[in-house]
Order: C-alpha cells, then sequence, then structure tokens
C-alpha cells in the first residue's frame, strides 16, 4: 500500500493549518490596530493657514485624544473656547500656568520665563536689512495663570492666537479644560510625525511622549502581510508537496 497520499495530506493539512493561523493572526493586529487608533486618535481637518508650514490649510491630522492634565510646551493642540470662536482651533502651546511668556529677545526668539526658545517650525526668513525676522512681528509679553496655557500659530504674521487676546483676562490664555486633542500627524498629505520641539525640552516638565501611531500603524501593516503572505503560502505548500511526491506507483 503506498504512503505517498497521505504524505501529501500530511503536507497539505500542514500547510492549510499554517495558512489559516497566518491570516487570524493578520486579521487580529489589522483590526486590532485600526480599533486601537479609532479609539486613542480623532481626524480634524486644518481651516486656515495660521499653523503653515507645518500644517497647510485643508491637510488631515490626526489629533490624539487626551486630557488638559497631559499638555506640555510644544505641542500642538485642537481645543474650543468660548471667548475665541467657540469652533474648534489648532494651535501651538508656548506657555504653561506660571510662565512668563515674551517676545522677543535681541536675536529675535520667544523667551519662556527668560529662557530663549529657537522655534525651527517658525519661518524667519532674512529681512531687508539682512537680520533675521522676529519670531513675532509684535513684541509682547503675558503671564500665564495657572491651570491655563498660552498658545502661538507657527505662521505668526496672520495667526490670530493669544497675542491678539492679551487684554483680556488671563492675558489670552486658555483653559486646559478646552483642549480635545493632540496632533500628532499629518494624515493627508502624509507628512508623517510631528516632531516634539527640542527647543522645550530643557524647560521644566519637557516634552509630552509622541503618540502610539507608529504601532497602531506597524500592527495594521504585520497583519496586511500575514493575511496576504498566509492566503498564498496554504495553496503554494500543497503544490510544492505534490511536486516533491515520488512519481513511482505502490509498492
Amino acid at each position: 500500500m503506498s504512503g505517498t497520499g497521505s504524505k501529501e495530506d500530511g503536507r497539505g493539512r500542514l500547510g492549510a493549518m499554517v495558512s489559516g493561523l497566518a491570516v487570524a493572526v493578520g486579521c487580529v493586529l489589522f483590526l486590532g490596530g485600526f480599533a486601537w487608533a479609532a479609539v486613542v486618535y480623532q481626524p480634524y481637518t486644518i481651516p486656515t493657514d495660521s499653523m503653515a508650514p507645518t500644517m497647510n490649510p485643508g491637510d488631515r491630522v490626526l489629533a490624539e485624544r487626551i486630557d488638559g492634565a497631559d499638555v506640555r510646551r510644544g505641542d500642538v493642540v485642537v481645543f474650543t473656547d468660548e471667548v475665541w470662536a467657540a469652533t474648534p482651533m489648532v494651535k501651538r502651546v508656548v506657555g504653561v500656568g506660571g510662565d512668563e511668556v515674551a517676545c522677543c529677545d535681541k536675536d529675535g526668539r520667544l523667551t519662556v520665563n527668560g529662557t530663549p526658545v529657537d522655534e525651527p517650525y517658525v519661518d524667519r526668513s532674512p529681512t531687508a536689512a539682512g537680520s533675521k525676522a522676529p519670531a513675532s512681528p509684535q513684541e509682547f509679553s503675558a503671564t500665564v495663570p495657572r491651570g491655563k496655557i498660552f498658545l502661538l500659530g507657527d505662521e505668526r504674521a496672520t495667526s490670530l492666537d493669544s497675542r491678539v487676546h492679551l487684554q483680556e483676562a488671563g492675558q489670552g490664555s486658555v483653559p486646559l479644560s478646552a483642549v480635545q486633542a493632540r496632533v500628532d500627524a499629518v494624515a493627508w498629505p502624509m507628512n508623517g510625525m510631528i516632531d516634539r520641539p527640542s527647543s522645550f525640552a530643557a524647560l521644566p516638565g519637557g516634552v509630552s511622549a509622541a503618540g502610539p501611531l507608529p504601532l497602531q500603524l506597524g500592527a495594521i501593516l504585520v497583519g496586511v502581510v500575514l493575511i496576504l503572505g498566509g492566503a498564498v503560502y496554504g495553496p503554494v505548500a500543497a503544490r510544492l508537496g505534490r511536486r516533491k511526491a515520488p512519481a513511482g506507483g505502490a509498492r
């Protein structure tokens, strides 16, 4: 009685088992990555050029849902404040409760508690005189009350931000409770993750940690590879098994 058929069946069963396992694990990673991202992140569309060049009008961004206690200097946050417009807005946090925020020092830089802050995301192209443009075309200073944050747009020439509200209570600051999310990445066009400004890292409290988006995308990508690989492996393994089977008949 020939053992060829049983060997072929064994290879086929093993290939089918490996294939099914790969597809199952791939589905868990793929769907789990999407579900995790949907819980953690919320999409927004940038309405104006106030955050250029970091983000431009029409850009689709992914913002991590956070609590106000998680906000750090340098974060780009989505917030809603009745005094500002009662509509979601996107600005960068440059000062937190207790900070003295001012602009500009002798080199045209923003200062926080007297410490100059280099802001690579701000366009400071040389002026007609040959010197760098200041970090803000208008000079200002403000003391941020406890439980609030001071916000500026990256496009300092046109952004309507805390500088516009300096004469109001709180000197243009916004309550931490107004923060809804922190922008982590520009999804479309695919400009990727938004770096945390290293210039704020030396200040007390440091900068916030990156969100879990890379892990989520990694899980989704690995899931796709496993699903496609598993779907292909079963039939390929079975065919290779048949080719390796002895050509002779029963012995």
